[in-house]
């Protein structure tokens, strides 16, 4: 506690991210301090989970003290600390667990684990002062394409999910094809730009009838399938089109699923979340379908998009808020884990 503020002091590492943050009251950022591994993973097209594990464990006090500092508080400040416990990669997430138990356990303080996605949902929280559930939210990232009914800060309910490829996943793959490297999703934003949507059709999956759930990986494989034949052809192919093709399949879907069962809860709320939730096509079509149907759409700056301690801290607040005391100092990492 600082100037009458309740401090909390939150760790997020379950992919290449290196983040720690310090807030106060749950939604003011004292400091968000974040190491990123994407210009080591360019050379390698992807994430490694064990080079990320050992970037984490190098990075990580570093990157603590830099927090603690910029937010102007020491450890006995802090009265709260939370860190993600998944879902992640096993190894990355355990670096921030490790050290998180170990910062609780010598400064005495509660710890509390938080659900990477629900990190992503609290995101809108800091952003958006005034936001309060219930609401619809989409989480779109790397790993995940949910839906899911916000009916409290802690009570989310997912009615729908990715099947197979998550929408970042997908941008990822379609950009090795392209040969545009990682990361996948900001570079097919970035070419889509210049080319036309409507030259190219690739299928919308929509899957069952009233079904929120995504699929993903026929659209890739489309791609592929298109990128294939044309060089067996011979054919010129305008790689411009192709993304713009690519993007408008993905957006077309997550706008029409999302924007729907936002319309069906009645919250008149639809909260975005996750790292694609910085694609400019994604957010403009978002912004276009709520203003049709009369929905409030909260989309966090691209910066609280993508991870970081700060949406971690969020989430933890209102987690100890509500449960009122801390979680073990035994809890675990996990690959997955349910919303």
């Amino acid at each position: 506690m600082k100037d009458g503020k309740f401090l909390t002091l939150a760790f997020e590492s379950s992919c290449d991210e290196t983040a720690v943050a310090v807030l106060a009251d749950g939604r003011e950022v004292l400091s968000n301090i974040i190491s990123s591994q994407i210009d080591i993973f360019k050379n390698y097209g992807g994430v490694v989970p064990e080079i990320a594990s050992r970037h984490h464990l190098e990075n990580i006090n570093g990157v603590l003290s830099r927090a603690l500092d910029e937010a102007g508080v020491s450890l006995e400040d802090i009265d709260l600390i939370g860190v993600t416990h998944g879902p992640g990669l096993v190894g990355a997430l355990l670096i921030g667990i490790a050290t998180a138990k170990a910062t609780a356990f010598a400064a005495g303080k509660p710890i509390v684990g938080v659900h990477h996605l629900m990190g992503h949902i609290s995101a809108n929280f800091i952003e958006f002062k005034e936001l309060e559930p219930p609401f619809t939210a989409l989480i779109v990232s790397g790993g995940h394409t949910d839906i899911a009914q916000m009916k409290s800060y802690t009570d989310c309910h997912v009615i729908g999910k990715t099947r197979d490829d998550a929408a970042g996943e997908a941008y990822d793959k379609v950009a090795r094809v392209l040969g545009l490297g990682y990361p996948g999703g900001p570079k097919i934003d970035r070419l889509a730009a210049g080319g036309d949507p409507r030259a190219i059709h690739f299928k919308r999956v929509m899957l069952e009838k009233d079904s929120y759930d995504f699929s993903f990986s026929g659209l890739k494989t489309a791609v592929l399938n298109y990128m294939n034949s044309a060089r067996q052809k011979g054919a010129e192919v305008n790689k411009a089109d192709v993304a713009a093709g690519f993007q408008q399949a993905v957006v077309d879907v997550i706008v029409e699923k999302s924007v729907k069962a936002a319309v069906e809860a009645g919250y008149g709320k639809l909260v975005t979340a996750g790292g694609v939730a910085a694609n400019s096509a994604l957010r403009a079509a978002l912004r276009a379908a709520c203003r049709e149907k009369g929905i409030e759409l909260y989309i966090p700056s691209p910066g609280l998009c993508t991870d970081n301690g700060a949406m971690i801290g969020c989430a933890a607040y209102y987690k100890y808020m509500e449960q009122g005391k801390g979680d073990s100092l035994a809890m675990d990492a996990y690959a997955g884990l349910p919303l």
